[in-house]
Protein backbone atom coordinates (compact mmCIF):
# COMPACT_ATOMS: atom_id res chain seq x y z
CA UNK A 1 0.00 0.00 0.00
CA UNK A 2 1.83 3.57 -0.92
CA UNK A 3 -1.16 6.09 -0.80
CA UNK A 4 -4.32 5.77 1.66
CA UNK A 5 -7.15 8.59 2.21
CA UNK A 6 -7.28 9.79 6.31
CA UNK A 7 -11.31 10.08 6.84
CA UNK A 8 -10.65 12.75 9.13
CA UNK A 9 -10.38 17.32 8.13
CA UNK A 10 -8.47 17.34 11.59
CA UNK A 11 -5.02 18.73 11.47
CA UNK A 12 -3.61 17.75 14.16
CA UNK A 13 -4.50 13.83 13.38
CA UNK A 14 -3.34 14.62 9.91
CA UNK A 15 0.26 15.70 10.87
CA UNK A 16 -0.01 12.83 13.85
CA UNK A 17 -0.96 10.16 11.11
CA UNK A 18 1.55 11.62 8.63
CA UNK A 19 4.72 11.30 11.15
CA UNK A 20 3.74 8.10 12.08
CA UNK A 21 3.30 6.38 8.87
CA UNK A 22 6.29 8.37 6.96
CA UNK A 23 8.59 5.66 7.74
CA UNK A 24 6.24 2.87 6.07
CA UNK A 25 6.81 4.85 2.74
CA UNK A 26 2.52 5.34 2.36
CA UNK A 27 1.24 8.77 1.63
CA UNK A 28 -1.41 9.83 3.88
CA UNK A 29 -4.38 11.94 1.77
CA UNK A 30 -7.26 14.01 3.73
CA UNK A 31 -10.13 13.43 2.37
CA UNK A 32 -11.09 17.82 1.78
CA UNK A 33 -7.67 17.18 -0.61
CA UNK A 34 -10.20 14.91 -2.84
CA UNK A 35 -13.20 17.08 -2.19
CA UNK A 36 -14.66 13.94 0.21
CA UNK A 37 -17.14 15.71 2.55
CA UNK A 38 -17.33 14.47 6.27
CA UNK A 39 -19.14 10.89 6.94
CA UNK A 40 -21.99 11.51 9.50
CA UNK A 41 -20.99 9.92 13.15
CA UNK A 42 -24.43 8.95 14.21
CA UNK A 43 -23.24 6.07 16.25
CA UNK A 44 -22.70 5.14 20.21
CA UNK A 45 -19.21 4.21 20.19
CA UNK A 46 -16.39 4.26 18.40
CA UNK A 47 -15.73 1.56 16.59
CA UNK A 48 -19.13 2.04 14.30
CA UNK A 49 -18.16 5.48 13.92
CA UNK A 50 -14.76 4.51 12.61
CA UNK A 51 -15.62 1.84 10.45
CA UNK A 52 -18.57 4.19 8.68
CA UNK A 53 -15.78 6.61 8.18
CA UNK A 54 -13.43 4.34 6.93
CA UNK A 55 -16.35 3.02 4.66
CA UNK A 56 -17.48 6.33 3.53
CA UNK A 57 -13.90 7.77 2.34
CA UNK A 58 -12.70 4.74 0.62
CA UNK A 59 -15.90 4.45 -1.52
CA UNK A 60 -16.07 8.05 -2.65
CA UNK A 61 -11.73 7.83 -3.30
CA UNK A 62 -11.43 4.59 -4.29
CA UNK A 63 -8.26 4.23 -2.52
CA UNK A 64 -7.30 2.32 1.13
CA UNK A 65 -9.04 4.16 3.65
CA UNK A 66 -8.08 5.27 7.53
CA UNK A 67 -9.96 6.37 10.32
CA UNK A 68 -9.81 7.01 13.63
CA UNK A 69 -12.30 7.56 15.78
CA UNK A 70 -11.43 8.77 19.19
CA UNK A 71 -12.07 10.81 22.54
CA UNK A 72 -11.48 11.26 25.98
CA UNK A 73 -14.13 9.76 28.71
CA UNK A 74 -14.09 11.20 32.00
CA UNK A 75 -14.63 8.36 35.56
CA UNK A 76 -16.80 10.41 37.47
CA UNK A 77 -18.98 12.11 33.69
CA UNK A 78 -19.69 8.05 33.13
CA UNK A 79 -17.29 8.17 30.55
CA UNK A 80 -18.57 11.67 28.82
CA UNK A 81 -17.63 13.57 26.54
CA UNK A 82 -16.39 10.13 24.88
CA UNK A 83 -17.53 9.93 20.93
CA UNK A 84 -18.88 13.25 21.28
CA UNK A 85 -15.36 14.93 22.81
CA UNK A 86 -15.10 16.83 19.45
CA UNK A 87 -18.22 18.35 19.61
CA UNK A 88 -18.83 18.43 23.32
CA UNK A 89 -19.51 22.50 23.55
CA UNK A 90 -21.81 21.54 20.18
CA UNK A 91 -21.07 21.82 16.61
CA UNK A 92 -21.13 25.72 15.53
CA UNK A 93 -18.01 25.96 15.00
CA UNK A 94 -16.19 23.39 16.14
CA UNK A 95 -13.39 24.56 19.31
CA UNK A 96 -11.07 22.45 21.12
CA UNK A 97 -10.90 26.04 23.41
CA UNK A 98 -15.12 25.75 24.05
CA UNK A 99 -14.48 21.94 24.63
CA UNK A 100 -12.19 22.28 27.39
CA UNK A 101 -13.81 25.02 28.85
CA UNK A 102 -17.04 23.11 29.18
CA UNK A 103 -15.05 20.09 30.66
CA UNK A 104 -13.62 22.48 33.62
CA UNK A 105 -16.80 23.86 34.20
CA UNK A 106 -18.46 20.48 34.31
CA UNK A 107 -15.14 18.94 36.55
CA UNK A 108 -15.84 21.96 38.69
CA UNK A 109 -15.53 20.37 42.61
CA UNK A 110 -15.44 16.47 41.76
CA UNK A 111 -12.52 14.69 43.54
CA UNK A 112 -12.43 11.55 40.91
CA UNK A 113 -10.05 13.46 38.09
CA UNK A 114 -9.09 9.81 36.43
CA UNK A 115 -10.14 9.74 32.75
CA UNK A 116 -8.37 8.25 29.56
CA UNK A 117 -8.09 9.11 25.80
CA UNK A 118 -9.61 6.04 23.88
CA UNK A 119 -8.77 5.42 20.33
CA UNK A 120 -9.82 2.86 17.36
CA UNK A 121 -8.49 2.91 13.48
CA UNK A 122 -9.77 0.96 11.39
CA UNK A 123 -8.43 0.86 8.08
CA UNK A 124 -10.43 -0.75 4.82
CA UNK A 125 -8.35 -1.48 1.51
CA UNK A 126 -11.37 -0.77 0.25
CA UNK A 127 -15.24 -0.04 0.56
CA UNK A 128 -16.24 -3.82 0.88
CA UNK A 129 -13.22 -4.88 2.89
CA UNK A 130 -14.92 -7.89 4.62
CA UNK A 131 -11.75 -7.74 7.22
CA UNK A 132 -10.55 -4.36 8.04
CA UNK A 133 -7.71 -3.96 10.27
CA UNK A 134 -8.85 -2.57 13.81
CA UNK A 135 -6.62 -1.32 16.36
CA UNK A 136 -7.25 0.02 19.37
CA UNK A 137 -5.15 1.88 22.28
CA UNK A 138 -5.92 3.59 25.47
CA UNK A 139 -4.06 5.77 27.72
CA UNK A 140 -4.74 7.27 31.19
CA UNK A 141 -4.62 10.28 33.28
CA UNK A 142 -6.52 12.38 34.77
CA UNK A 143 -8.88 15.65 34.15
CA UNK A 144 -6.19 18.67 35.29
CA UNK A 145 -7.50 21.57 36.98
CA UNK A 146 -6.04 24.59 34.38
CA UNK A 147 -5.05 24.39 30.45
CA UNK A 148 -1.64 23.61 31.05
CA UNK A 149 1.30 23.75 27.57
CA UNK A 150 0.85 24.89 24.70
CA UNK A 151 1.42 21.38 22.21
CA UNK A 152 -1.07 18.79 20.67
CA UNK A 153 -4.46 19.58 20.32
CA UNK A 154 -7.70 18.86 21.60
CA UNK A 155 -7.90 17.81 25.00
CA UNK A 156 -4.00 18.15 25.77
CA UNK A 157 -3.82 20.80 27.99
CA UNK A 158 -5.79 19.06 30.22
CA UNK A 159 -4.95 15.45 30.29
CA UNK A 160 -2.55 15.14 33.35
CA UNK A 161 -0.55 12.43 33.46
CA UNK A 162 0.50 12.10 37.31
CA UNK A 163 3.67 9.59 37.34
CA UNK A 164 5.27 12.60 34.44
CA UNK A 165 4.08 15.41 36.24
CA UNK A 166 2.48 16.92 32.69
CA UNK A 167 -0.06 17.50 30.72
CA UNK A 168 0.10 15.81 26.97
CA UNK A 169 0.27 19.30 25.92
CA UNK A 170 3.32 19.63 27.25
CA UNK A 171 5.16 16.41 25.95
CA UNK A 172 7.23 16.54 22.38
CA UNK A 173 5.73 15.12 19.45
CA UNK A 174 7.97 12.25 19.91
CA UNK A 175 7.55 11.81 23.59
CA UNK A 176 3.31 11.80 22.76
CA UNK A 177 3.50 9.42 19.91
CA UNK A 178 5.63 6.97 21.91
CA UNK A 179 2.73 6.46 24.71
CA UNK A 180 -0.28 7.79 23.46
CA UNK A 181 -3.89 6.56 22.88
CA UNK A 182 -3.12 7.09 19.15
CA UNK A 183 0.42 5.81 19.27
CA UNK A 184 -0.15 2.94 20.63
CA UNK A 185 -3.36 1.91 18.30
CA UNK A 186 -0.95 2.93 15.50
CA UNK A 187 1.81 0.45 16.31
CA UNK A 188 -0.62 -2.14 16.80
CA UNK A 189 -2.21 -1.24 12.89
CA UNK A 190 2.08 -0.56 11.41
CA UNK A 191 2.90 -4.63 12.85
CA UNK A 192 -0.68 -5.95 11.04
CA UNK A 193 0.35 -3.64 7.97
CA UNK A 194 4.12 -5.12 7.76
CA UNK A 195 2.83 -8.63 8.12
CA UNK A 196 0.25 -8.81 5.19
Amino acid sequence: MKKLVLASNNAGKLREFQHMLAPLGIEVLTQAELGISEAEEPHGTFIENALAKARHVSRLSGLPALADDSGICVNALKGAPGVYSARYAGDNPRSDQRNNEKLLKDMQGVADRRAHYYCVLVLMRDAEDPQPIIAEGEWRGEIAKSERGGGGFGYDPLFWLPEMGQTSAELSPEAKHAISHRGKAMKVLMQRLSSE
